[in-house]
Order: C-alpha cells, then sequence, then structure tokens
C-alpha cells in the first residue's frame, strides 16, 4: 500500500495547459502520495482545468481545484489554497515542475532527519536536459542580488545536502504553522522574489531552510510567464528593492544600501541592452512610489525578528565570485537540527501515516 504524508501540495496554475496535467500525472506516481493537492486556478482561459473533472484514484479523492475568480498572482494564490488546509505541511509546486517519484517521500524524510527546520527546497533539473540543474537552493548576495544556485550547472556539480538561504518555491516544502506565523507569501509582491522575501523573514524569526538533494523534480522554468518578458522585468526588479528594504536589518541596511542602489543601476543598464528599460524603470518607480506600506511592514518585522545581525549576514552570499557565477551556497547542517527521530511511534508525520 501507497504511503500518505500530511501533506497539502498546492499548485498555482494560469493558462498551463499539458504543463498541469503533466504535474498532477507526476503527483499520481508519487511513492509517498500528499493527503490534499489544491489546483488554485488564476481565472484561466485555456481550459486547462478541465481535466480535473474526470480524474481517477489516487487523484480524485485528493485533489480540490479553487477557483478565486480573478488572478491573484502566484504569492496571494499560493495563501489562499494554505488558508484552507489543516495539513502541518504545505508543499509549493509550479504546474512546469514534474516531480520523481520520490519527491514527496525524500522530502518527508528529511523533516525526520532534521526536525529542528521549517523549509525544505528541492534539486531541480532542466527539464530540456535532466544532465543540467535548474536550481539548488535560493541565495541572497549581501547587495540584495536573488538567484537559484548551480542554474545551468552540470548534474555532476550538485551540492551535498546542506542549508542554504531559502527555498525555490517553484517545489518546496513549508511547515505550515511558521508559514502561517511569518504571515505567508506577500501578496503585494504578485510573483517574483516571493519565495526568497518569505525565506527571509522566517529566517529572521528563527527558522532554518535544507535544500535535499535527492528530492527531485524537472522544471521547466518560466513556462507561465515567460523569460525575461516586461512582465517578469517589471515584478522582478519592484520586488528585488521591496524584499531588501523589508527585511535587512537596520546595520546591515545602513551599510548596503549603496551596494544596492549600484546593483539596481547594473540592473538597469542589463535591461537596457536587452530592451527591458521601460519595465525596469517603471519597476523601480513603483518600488519607491509604493514604500509607505513596505516601511510599515519593516517595522512589523524587524520588531519580531529573532536572528541576530550577525547571523543575517553569516546567512548572506558576501563575494565577487558568487554574483560572477550563481553558484549554490550550501552549508553544513547545524547538529542541533539533525537527529534521528524518537523511537515509538512519537515522530508526528510516521504516527500519521498508514501502517
Amino acid at each position: 500500500m501507497t504511503s500518505e504524508a500530511p501533506v497539502c501540495v498546492i499548485v498555482v496554475n494560469h493558462n498551463g495547459g499539458e504543463l498541469l496535467r503533466r504535474c498532477l500525472d507526476a503527483l499520481a506516481t508519487q511513492t509517498t502520495l500528499p493527503k490534499e493537492i489544491a489546483v488554485v486556478d488564476n481565472l484561466s482561459t485555456d481550459g486547462s482545468t478541465v481535466f480535473l473533472e474526470t480524474l481517477s484514484e489516487p487523484l480524485a479523492s485528493r485533489v480540490r481545484l479553487i477557483s478565486p475568480g480573478l488572478n491573484l498572482g502566484f504569492a496571494a494564490a499560493n495563501n489562499l489554497a494554505a488558508g484552507r488546509t489543516s495539513q502541518p505541511w504545505i508543499a509549493t509546486l509550479n504546474p512546469d515542475a514534474f516531480p520523481e517519484p520520490d519527491w514527496m517521500a525524500s522530502l518527508i524524510d528529511a523533516t525526520r532527519r532534521h526536525p529542528g527546520v521549517a523549509m525544505f527546497g528541492s534539486t531541480q533539473l532542466d527539464a530540456g536536459n535532466p544532465l543540467l540543474l535548474d536550481g539548488a537552493g535560493d541565495v541572497l548576495h549581501a547587495s540584495g542580488l536573488v538567484w537559484r544556485g548551480h542554474h545551468g550547472a552540470a548534474l555532476a556539480e550538485l551540492p551535498a545536502e546542506g542549508e542554504v538561504f531559502s527555498p525555490c518555491a517553484a517545489a518546496a516544502l513549508y511547515r505550515r504553522d511558521a508559514f502561517e506565523a511569518a504571515g505567508g507569501f506577500d501578496p503585494s509582491f504578485f510573483c517574483y522574489c516571493e519565495d526568497v522575501d518569505l525565506g527571509f523573514r522566517l529566517r529572521l524569526a528563527g527558522e532554518r531552510c535544507v535544500q535535499v538533494t535527492a528530492a527531485r523534480v524537472h522544471h521547466v522554468g518560466s513556462a507561465i510567464t515567460g523569460r525575461r518578458g516586461g512582465f517578469a522585468t517589471y515584478h522582478g526588479t519592484r520586488n528585488l528593492i521591496w524584499m531588501f528594504v523589508k527585511n535587512m536589518p537596520t546595520p546591515l541596511l545602513a551599510l548596503l544600501t549603496p551596494v544596492h542602489l549600484a546593483l539596481n543601476a547594473v540592473l538597469l543598464a542589463r535591461a537596457l541592452v536587452l530592451g527591458q528599460a521601460a519595465p525596469a524603470l517603471r519597476g523601480s518607480w513603483d518600488a519607491i512610489r509604493h514604500i509607505g506600506p513596505v516601511l510599515a511592514s519593516r517595522k512589523a518585522i524587524q520588531a519580531r525578528r529573532r536572528l541576530s545581525t550577525i547571523g543575517v549576514a553569516r546567512a548572506l552570499d558576501w563575494s565577487i565570485a558568487g554574483i560572477i557565477r550563481r553558484r549554490a551556497r550550501s552549508l553544513p547542517i547545524p547538529r542541533s537540527l539533525s537527529f534521528p527521530p524518537p523511537l515509538g511511534g512519537s515522530d508526528p508525520i510516521a504516527s500519521d501515516m498508514p501502517k
């Protein structure tokens, strides 16, 4: 009998087409099935969710469609689904990410081995070439630049399991109580950088993130929003500034703001070369124009901060090589976060799984 895990997998769809079907087909083959799968449809017009009405087991009893009637974006759509489940764990999965059969089992195994951890990331393989990595955990540079670690690197270079700054939400696992305590994803971000922003807030609250090498998905990447288009440039530019201003502790904010301004100048020059200057300028302007609510959020976030300024600094990448090579930054996992689960059924996940 296939085991179950107390997890709600959230798939946010917007005109996902056959990608959504392929994603759910991959979930159906999991050796450990999630108890719930919530598909949030952001006002698709391509009929991509029609097939959900004819699903067979093991998906039929697990999948529920949530149709908010408008395009909420990735952030708010995940929050909506997370608020409608009682499962202790929530997994975010893009419709263009196709998990291998032991993806869920590997993530659950990691929660047992690292019971003090609230965030887990997946190894993302390039769906077009599985010998290449699409990502191995998100990295935050001291300048405020973010990237998916090891994007485009050979699979042979995959780092060992370790602690990373935050998971890429294309395929991530979060402890629901920590997710909710942090306020979930920031809905004002809509999409792009919302996962690093959430990871930053969780870290400030004292939480950690482990990148699970064995939990693998094949990721198309930007299949829904498109690569380097105006939409991605606008949201990426605006949200990068908001994320930096909201979360960086005051001593680091004072030290690094000139570096962050220089970074944004470089990114604007790059956008000009790529023909994306207009959305980049609009993103920068809107980030400044709507900075008031961001500063209000910052005040609340910093008041609740448990991680020291030095602790934040240690979690950042400070190297020039990091910016150039965009490699993952995987650190050894503290022993306090890694120990075998107790014997006798007191493991909260094991006790919730069928015998």
